[in-house]
């Protein structure tokens, strides 16, 4: 399976030409997701799953986080420099992304959990070609009465 990080050409070819149909994708090469997902056995992939749909994209998204303090650590470590830049870069303080160690150094229970796009799902269901079609609010510069 050709699975990598480069968006929309990945969903199409997937979705469009290989499989002619709605695909579910999992367990993703761990060097393209976020240090806290959980890394499978195999130490290769990690436990995520997407469902992908023909002109709509990413339907369902759900992950794993990971439990383990010795692999959040590890693997925190090897991404931290990159952090540590794109923090910097923003002009945040460094110290307030500390919480999510902690939660392994005190205990954490197994979670995953999982987004499904509400509007993606009326446009696949009802077979519209624009999601602009089928968003209830719209959301523009004229309509954002605060």
């Amino acid at each position: 399976m050709i699975v990598n990080n480069s968006g929309f050409m990945s969903v199409w070819y997937l979705t469009k030409l290989l499989f002619k149909k709605p695909v579910i994708v999992h367990d993703y090469p761990k060097g393209i997701k976020a240090f806290y997902v959980r890394i499978n056995d195999d130490m290769k992939n990690i436990a995520t799953m997407y469902a992908l749909v023909p002109k709509v994209g990413e339907l369902i998204g759900k992950s794993q986080r990971e439990e383990r303090y010795e692999v959040i650590e590890k693997r925190y470590k090897e991404r931290y420099e990159v952090i540590e830049k794109r923090i910097s870069e923003t002009g945040l303080p460094l110290e307030p992304y500390e919480w999510y160690l902690d939660l392994g150094r005190y205990g954490i229970v197994k979670h995953c959990g999982f987004g499904l796009g509400f509007e993606r799902m009326i446009l696949f269901t009802i077979g519209i070609d624009n999601t602009q079609d089928d968003i209830p609010f719209p959301r523009c510069p004229e309509k954002a009465d605060l």
